[in-house]
C-alpha cells in the first residue's frame, strides 16, 4: 500500500501511460494539495514490488519537477529503494543510439534512479 491517496490513485489507473500523464499534469499545474501531500513520508517497506517499480518512475519525475520549481525535495523520494539496478527506458521503441543519448542528456534526478525518459515526451504544453 503506497500510503499517499494521490499516488495510490495514480498507481491504480489501468494504463501506466495515462497515470504518468496525469502525474505530469498535476506537477505542471503545481497542484498545491498534491505537492503538499508529497511531504508526508511514505513507508516503502510496506509497498509491493510493483508499487516500488511505479514509485521509482514517479520519484524520478517528481524530484525533477520539484527541482525545476525550486521546491525542497522530500527525503523519501531519494530513498535507495527507488532506483533500478539496470537502466529502465520508459520509451518502448528506442534504438541503442537513443538509449545511449538519453543516458547522457537526462538530468540527475532521472539518472540517479537509472530511469530514462525522452524529455520532449514529458514536456507539458
Amino acid at each position: 500500500m503506497i500510503g499517499n491517496k494521490y499516488l495510490q490513485g495514480l498507481f491504480q489507473y489501468p494504463d501506466e501511460d495515462t497515470s504518468l500523464n496525469q502525474l505530469l499534469e498535476r506537477l505542471n499545474a503545481k497542484d498545491k494539495k498534491f505537492i503538499e501531500s508529497l511531504y508526508t513520508p511514505l513507508n516503502l517497506d510496506i509497498c509491493s514490488q510493483e508499487e516500488i517499480r511505479y514509485l521509482t518512475l514517479v520519484a524520478a519525475l517528481v524530484d525533477y519537477y520539484l527541482q525545476i520549481y525550486g521546491f525542497e525535495v522530500p527525503n523519501w523520494l531519494r530513498d535507495e529503494k527507488l532506483s533500478f539496478n539496470k537502466p529502465y527506458y520508459y520509451s518502448k521503441r528506442i534504438s541503442d543510439f537513443e538509449k545511449f543519448k538519453l543516458q547522457y542528456t537526462n538530468p540527475a534526478p532521472l539518472k540517479a534512479r537509472n530511469v530514462y525518459f525522452d524529455l520532449e515526451g514529458i514536456k507539458r504544453v
